[in-house]
């Protein structure tokens, strides 16, 4: 089977070929760096799958030019897939294949150290010393042991994020609308949650229900200087409300993984130019805020699963007509 690989960056090609090696080189793959687009979709032209990541848009223009071109599978090496069109990938006779759970614990890792780095302000810590400043000014933080942490979302990721912490000390809070037995922590409804959280982390999919879950009416109810960590989807937190929310100082600390404008920024070296989007920009500005660039599922155990399972979709395709990972079920996680 040959694959179109889109948004290739070194360590994409790296780890899927690889993996394609392991598995006995069963395909041929196709690198591009380009994202995917109704634009760029062309470049798929002879090939039986492309294979896309978090920012490409698979909506139904570029579906159909990749449907005229002969693909007739898309391989996304991450969880969620809220930027593909499923109704018009099924009416195109398209197969959409995930990567179900691959390393829960790199995203939820990320999502604590992250809140360490806001709580005992490492970041701003690690700036000054550079710089010869010693001063503790500035730099008082406090004990996660004894808050109350909300867990928005308790798929893999959620849950792992609700055992760590709860070896912090903290009371775990959490909301889903599918519970978890073996869930590290108390269950309750989201305006409980957000009512009751010192901290609220955000581990739920990108859908029509969540999309802006926090916004100001969520804010409004939450308390006075609550630390906000969202490492799920950008468009999960209304990014205005959240601005607003910081100049007020109802948000004490806020972490971001993720950036609902993220595809024009993000995954690229942006230091030798002006960054032309003024609402991330103005995030950049608050010393409380601490963004990382999508870096959460970036380790090694997480790389090697991602390429494992994207060969192994294919594979499945190619001798039975069907991905072992099908997209379109309810989706416990995104990354």
């Amino acid at each position: 089977m040959r694959i179109a690989v889109f948004s290739t960056k070194p360590y994409d090609e790296e780890f899927l070929l690889s993996a394609n090696t392991e598995a006995g080189a069963p395909h041929e793959l196709e690198f591009h760096r380009a994202h995917l687009s109704e634009k760029s979709a062309a470049l798929a032209q002879g090939s039986d799958a492309i294979c896309a990541f978090v920012n490409d848009c698979a909506d139904r223009p570029a579906l159909e030019v990749l449907r005229d071109v002969g693909v007739r599978l898309i391989c996304l090496r991450s969880a969620g897939f809220n930027n593909v069109d499923l109704a018009a990938a099924r009416d195109l006779g398209l197969a959409v294949a995930r990567v179900p759970a691959y390393s829960p614990h790199a995203i939820a890792e990320h999502t604590v150290a992250i809140l360490l780095s806001l709580v005992r302000k490492i970041h701003r810590s690690y700036a000054r010393v550079r710089e010869g400043n010693f001063s503790l000014d500035g730099l008082l933080g406090f004990d996660l042991a004894g808050r109350t942490v909300g867990v928005v979302g308790t798929g893999k990721i959620g849950m792992c994020v609700a055992r760590i912490l709860t070896g912090f000390g903290c009371e775990v809070l959490g909301t889903d609308p599918l519970p978890n037995g073996d869930f590290h922590g108390r269950y309750v409804a989201l305006d409980e949650l957000l009512e009751s959280a010192d901290i609220v982390t955000l581990h739920c999919p990108l859908t029509p229900e969540t999309h802006h879950l926090i916004d100001a009416q969520a804010l409004s109810r939450m308390k006075d200087g609550v630390t906000i960590i969202n490492t799920s989807r950008g468009a999960v937190i209304d990014t205005q409300a959240i601005i607003a929310a910081l100049k007020t100082r109802k948000i004490g600390l806020l972490g971001l993984d993720v950036y609902e404008e993220e595809e024009n920024i993000f995954f690229e070296d942006m230091s030798r130019q002006a960054i032309m989007d003024d609402t991330f920009a103005r995030l950049l500005t608050f010393p409380n805020v601490l963004i990382t660039g999508h870096q959460g599922f970036f380790t090694t155990e997480a790389l090697e699963a991602i390429a494992r399972i994207t060969i192994a979709n294919a594979s499945a395709f190619e001798r039975d007509g069907r991905p072992l990972h099908s997209a379109g079920l309810h989706p416990s996680d995104q990354d």
